[in-house]
């Protein structure tokens, strides 16, 4: 299992998901990323997310989705991203799963299991869904229920290894996830700020992405 956040796609060139100062891409979440910034303004929330689609469209991936990507054809390999980009997809991964929605998709507001590609960077008001009500972000926002968590909790509770990159475990339930990992598995932490992990048997690799990566390839492949 992997458990991947903002740090791993900050190497492709896309921000982190807020800055010291608590905005994000000079915005206040509660303007752009909660249920109620939607009923408030949703030319807004949708201007927003179109850039950070604008933004997605022309980034690749780094070292670090690459790597995990390859590991694939020694281990079973496992995602699980907080974030809503599609690096790890380009750079060939096949088992993601996104807790917190996915960028280039957008969902009926009427029925959320009405979900949609998107093919462009661009979702405005008066896109609708196939019922006629306005399409939104595919984005889990604050305040909101996360539900790939219970099938994120299966994959974590059968993990042998658990990688843990780019990510702060601040952000619950996710932060949560490596609870429900086996105590016996090895947990790896890659991460130049690592996070503290309160349990055993766990190893932390104080680096970016890309180098703790490219150790921690040598490290699995021993095991191969």
């Amino acid at each position: 299992m992997v458990l991947t956040g903002a740090g791993i796609s900050a190497e492709s060139g896309l921000k982190t998901f807020r800055d010291s100062d608590g905005l994000w891409e000079g915005h206040s979440i509660d303007d752009v990323a909660t249920p109620m910034a939607w009923e408030r303004n949703p030319g807004l929330v949708l201007e927003f997310y179109n850039q950070r689609r604008r933004q997605g469209i022309d980034a690749e991936p780094n070292a670090a989705h690459r790597i995990l990507a390859e590991l694939e054809q020694h281990f079973d390999v496992q995602i699980i991203t907080q974030n809503v980009d599609n690096l790890h997809e380009k750079a060939g991964s096949t088992h993601v799963l996104h807790l917190h929605g996915e960028l280039m998709k957008a969902r009926s507001t009427k029925d959320p299991s009405l979900v949609y590609d998107l093919k462009s960077w661009s979702l405005n008001l008066g896109d609708t869904c196939e019922l006629g009500s306005q399409l939104r972000p595919h984005i889990v926002w604050f305040y909101e229920d996360v539900p790939a968590i219970r099938e994120a909790a299966e994959i974590a509770s059968e993990a042998d290894i658990c990688l843990v990159v780019g990510t702060s475990l601040v952000v619950y339930p996710a932060a949560g996830l490596v609870d429900y990992v086996p105590r016996s598995a090895p947990v790896f932490v890659v991460d130049p700020n690592a996070p503290t992990v309160s349990r055993k048997n766990v190893v932390y690799v104080k680096e970016k992405a890309t180098v703790g990566m490219e150790k921690m390839r040598e490290v699995l492949m021993k095991s191969v």
